[in-house]
């Protein structure tokens, strides 16, 4: 950033104490001590420090590894309680919405310039960069690894790479540039991406708090803080993070229509493994009319998908390394030993065969239980599914913060919500005598 501000220059570490200083004046709540609304936030300020600790390398990647994981196994407890809470008072936080507004824009404005001026991850770069080699080279001389962006992604992501590659390729050739400006005009690609990413996961906890929670302060506190977390800006450039995570906090926003909900979630799916264990839970909520129209539209989606990875595909070999291939399977293998600087790789791969037959026994019961379900159960429910995938899963598990920081803003901030049920969904014989009646045949209309 100091290109454009001369001499200014905020290392991770100021960054981190600034945040928590000014988190602290807008939401903590200083007149109720003992509220659980502080409770949340002190949850979500101790994701950061696990972070840095991880940033920092030597001996303190090992605390914050440890520390991840605890946070992690601390949110699942959290989200599985959070039905019980029943008593949820409306706080207003410690700035108006108007404030809010520009100190969330501020901020966004901060952070692209940081993410426009600091190097690409290496994995972004190796999952989205078509050439791979120029681009790749150019991210790696200079960048270091963020942890945790290892993850293994789906054939959506082919699809996105796809899309990178057609934009760059056009960007060229329009400005007649040479083959070897290609790497850049992705890398710059790749960074519009993630900041669309984030805009999108903001405009989404906007619409969030307006229109599912009926409190348009609540969706601008949500956004301002999802920005305002140290978190949020140590891996802003993570597109493979982020962008499921941003087509989850839209299916919430989109929940009375189970088709749209269905393609969103489907999409993520394909991008990420983790949004498919939502599945279950989702269709549950749904129930049995619903459930079917959602199911549907995941399956449609991955059948399109799978089209599209065919028609751009130049045979079938291709096909199946779009859409098996993509998936690092090995980082899956729960028996395999994991890389040494993962949590995993200090407790052994023992313990992670009971995390997942408990990870797997909690998605069960949170898609059967309770039966009519409504959004009070959905939110919750689907940030404990989240954040149960970090504690079993064998690459670095515990630092994808991304996944769930969306789901888990939600779940502090969600005021009561007795009356966000499942739309009901007609059957189709009411088509039929809607027809029946513009005919004018109202006797044809009872007989259907």
């Amino acid at each position: 950033m100091q290109n454009f501000l001369t001499g200014y220059q905020l290392s991770d570490a100021t960054w981190l104490y600034l945040s928590f200083v000014l988190i602290l004046a807008v939401y903590f709540k200083f007149s109720r001590l003992w509220s659980l609304r502080n409770l949340d936030l002190l949850l979500l300020l101790m994701i950061s420090p696990g972070l840095l600790m991880l940033r920092s390398g030597d001996v303190w990647h090992d605390r914050g590894t440890w520390w991840l994981m605890g946070v992690s196994a601390l949110g699942v407890v959290r989200s599985l309680l959070d039905v019980l809470f029943v008593r949820r008072p409306r706080l207003e936080q410690n700035m108006n919405a108007a404030g809010m507004s520009f100190l969330t824009a501020a901020t966004v404005v901060f952070l692209t310039t940081k993410l426009l001026t600091d190097p690409v991850q290496k994995e972004t770069v190796r999952a989205l960069a078509p050439t791979g080699g120029m681009a790749g080279e150019a991210a790696m001389a200079t960048d270091v690894l963020t942890p945790g962006t290892d993850a293994s992604s789906g054939p959506t992501t082919a699809l996105v790479k796809r899309a990178v590659d057609s934009i760059s390729g056009a960007v060229v050739q329009q400005s007649q540039a040479s083959s070897d400006r290609r790497g850049d005009v992705e890398i710059f690609t790749i960074r519009t991406l993630a900041i669309l990413s984030h805009v999108a996961v903001i405009i989404g906890l906007l619409l969030v708090g307006r229109q599912v929670f009926g409190d348009p302060d609540l969706g601008f506190a949500m956004s301002s803080l999802y920005i305002l977390m140290p978190c949020t800006a140590y891996d802003l450039g993570s597109v493979i993070q982020v962008l499921p995570a941003a087509l989850v906090v839209w299916a919430i926003c989109c929940y009375r229509s189970p088709f749209v909900a269905g393609v969103l979630l489907g999409l993520a799916s394909g991008i990420l493994f983790f949004p498919a264990f939502l599945l279950p839970v989702w269709w549950s909520f749904y129930g049995r009319r619903g459930g079917s129209r959602f199911a549907l539209a995941v399956g449609l989606t991955a059948v399109l998908v799978v089209g599209a990875l065919w028609f751009l595909s130049r045979g079938g070999s291709e096909l199946v390394e779009s859409t098996l291939g993509y998936v690092r399977w090995t980082s899956l293998q729960i028996w395999e030993e994991s890389p040494p600087q993962s949590f995993w790789g200090y407790l052994g791969h023992s313990w992670r065969l009971p995390l997942l037959v408990a990870f797997l026994v909690m998605v069960m019961a949170t898609t059967l239980w309770p039966r009519e379900k409504s959004l009070a159960h959905l939110i919750p429910h689907s940030a404990a599914v989240v954040l149960g995938a970090q504690l079993w899963y064998p690459h670095q598990g515990g630092v994808y913060v991304l996944w769930y920081l969306p789901l888990l803003l939600m779940v502090a901030f969600r005021p009561m919500m007795t009356n966000h049920q499942a739309p009901e969904i007609t059957p189709s014989t009411g088509w039929f005598r809607k027809i029946s009646t513009r005919s004018g045949n109202p006797a044809e209309a009872v007989r259907v």
